[in-house]
């Protein structure tokens, strides 16, 4: 029988959504569509492996692709090259100071891509979600100037990331490299990375069964978390990450 992603209706959030062995193989990981981007429904979602992304000119789609890229702090690689780079005092990185900033300059349009996949709506979900205490941004300054970031959601031990951004280089790796470590010292389980990316398997990003996933899920979302606004508890939180190469 061919599967068909399950239509949620926007005006009822209580509409559950599919399990996440029901979605696409093509395209990979396409489990629903429609629905909502309030607060109630995106927790929802996340909880059970299950993110947003869609065009303008799409209706809302729910995705939970098969395998699912992790990142797990503790084996974050730091090269090198990007370990001089941290080193350098040019550069200052904070949480949640400007995280409006960081969602707009992940959606601006960029030489290698036609779009963005964070509409207006899109954006407006995810500073909900920050007001809410849920979504967390990174950024990094240099001469008081933003030049790169990144932003996600927090839920127990998981942090699940959305997008990223460089108007400087290595700038989004700077931004995760002091995520990574400082979610290692909190005793995060994971980073949601969602897809498979070349810079992401470069700084330690793997592969996992979604049915390892959402297992991991349920364990980790269920933690404790970190309430209220983040903020770094050392200059180089990076230092909790490990070396390599």
């Amino acid at each position: 029988m061919t599967k068909i992603p399950r239509w949620l209706d926007p005006d009822d959030d209580t509409t559950p959504f599919p399990d996440v062995e029901q979605a696409l193989i093509e395209p990979n990981g396409l489990l629903a569509v429609g629905g909502s981007l309030n607060i109630t429904r995106l927790l929802n979602a996340y909880r059970h492996g299950i993110f947003p992304w869609y065009s303008a000119d799409q209706p809302l789609l729910w995705w939970s692709p098969d395998p699912r890229t992790v990142l797990f702090p503790a084996r974050f690689k730091l090269s090198r090259s990007l370990r001089k780079t941290l080193h350098k005092s040019a550069h200052q990185v904070t949480l949640d100071t400007a995280f409006d900033a960081v969602v707009a300059a992940c959606a601006a349009p960029r030489s290698s891509e036609s779009g963005t996949w964070i509409t207006p709506a899109m954006a407006q979900a995810y500073r909900a979600l920050h007001a809410a205490g849920y979504a967390h941004s990174v950024e990094v300054w240099q001469d008081s100037k933003l030049v790169g970031g990144l932003y996600g959601v927090a839920l127990g031990r998981v942090f699940f990331g959305e997008s990223m951004f460089s108007a400087l280089r290595d700038g989004s790796k700077i931004a995760l490299a002091h995520l990574a470590g400082q979610l290692r010292a909190w005793n995060f389980t994971v980073i949601d990375c969602q897809l498979r990316t070349a810079h992401l398997q470069s700084l330690g990003a793997e592969e996992i069964p979604r049915t390892h996933f959402t297992a991991l899920l349920r364990e980790a979302c269920a933690l404790p978390g970190r309430p209220g606004l983040w903020r770094f508890e050392s200059a180089r939180a990076w230092a909790h990450t490990q070396e390599s190469g």
